[in-house]
């Protein structure tokens, strides 16, 4: 084990790294990451031990005006996927009533789209939407992902009584435009988050492994994260979809992905780390390891655009997962 790794036990007695020394814990490589990767379970069994698992609703698809790099939904692609308006109230909630059926309490309504920084017609409904599933289910955790939003939309849902708020930021802000988009920065997206958690709405926001930043970027992310107190951070593993801009991109060794869940867990010991795309598709033999190395959530069920395992076997593999924690 290397002096870094060591020297970074000092987090199981409450202390902090910094910048400089995650730094270095960025450059392990061989066998030492798989003690990097034991610290890392060892931090989240002592700070953030409860699991977290949800599924998302792609309640309106495709016919996005944002040139995201990685995105399906975006219109500047001409990948292959359905594409259609806000959901019913119905349509909704029969998605959501499969969810609460096989157990999972949390269930994210997602749009595509800028946002909302405006209380427009849509956005009524939306709203009108998640008053009434929580009517239908008391104890199931509404929660939305709809872009960019205002102060006065941040508040609306927060009134509405949503319990997280999706929002990522996806990659160290200084690469932002060259990596991620040209149609909108990243400030709005901090800026939203920064009005969510100012009228205590839980914020769930994470980035991307694999859109072409260095390690240096994603501790810088996951600083920044920390500093803005986000609750929940999805971490996902690039999926290069046809028709995107990222098509041919190369996929990203396991090694780096269970080296950034690592770090990540380092930085941020007692927030929820959340293995959300790439996980079964791209991570395959690998995400079990991943999953043991700081993470204690994972989205099942689909990615919006990309499959995913079915929930019941997910519940399996959380089973396993549960044999490492006893």
């Amino acid at each position: 084990m290397n002096e870094y790794i060591l020297n970074a036990y000092k987090i199981l007695d409450g202390k902090d790294l910094s910048i400089e020394e995650a730094l270095m814990l960025g450059s392990t490589e061989g066998e030492n990451v798989l003690d990097l990767s034991s610290l890392a379970f060892k931090v989240q069994q002592k700070y953030s031990k409860t699991f977290h698992l949800c599924t998302i609703c792609n309640a309106k698809s495709g016919l996005c005006g944002e040139d995201c790099s990685y995105c399906a939904q975006s219109s500047f692609h001409s990948a292959d996927i359905s594409t259609y308006p806000l959901l019913s109230f119905d349509s909704i909630l029969k998605q959501a009533e499969k969810t609460y059926s096989k157990g999972i309490r949390h269930f994210g309504i997602v749009t595509s789209g800028y946002g909302y920084k405006e209380i427009n017609d849509e956005f009524k409904n939306i709203v009108k939407i998640i008053t009434e599933l929580k009517k239908h289910f008391p104890d199931l955790e509404v929660c939305a992902s709809l872009g960019v939003l205002s102060e006065e939309t941040s508040k609306a849902l927060a009134e509405a009584g949503i319990s997280e708020y999706n929002h990522n930021i996806q990659v160290n802000p200084e690469k932002y435009l060259s990596l991620v988009a040209t149609t909108h920065k990243v400030e709005e997206r901090i800026k939203t988050i920064k009005f969510l958690k100012k009228y205590s709405v839980r914020v769930c926001s994470g980035g991307i492994i694999g859109l072409g930043e260095t390690m240096e970027d994603r501790i810088k992310l996951a600083f920044l994260l920390k500093e803005l107190n986000v609750d929940i951070v999805p971490l996902n593993v690039l999926i290069p979809i046809k028709g995107t801009r990222l098509e041919n991109q190369k996929k990203t060794k396991a090694i780096e992905v269970i080296k950034t869940f690592a770090l990540f867990r380092l930085i941020l010991k007692d927030r929820v780390i959340k293995f959300a795309a790439g996980r079964e598709t791209i991570m395959k033999d690998f995400q079990g390891l991943i999953m043991l190395s700081g993470a204690n959530g994972f989205l099942t069920g689909g990615y919006l655009t990309t499959r995913g395992r079915e929930p019941e076997e997910d519940k399996l593999f959380l089973e396993e997962l549960y044999e490492f924690q006893k």
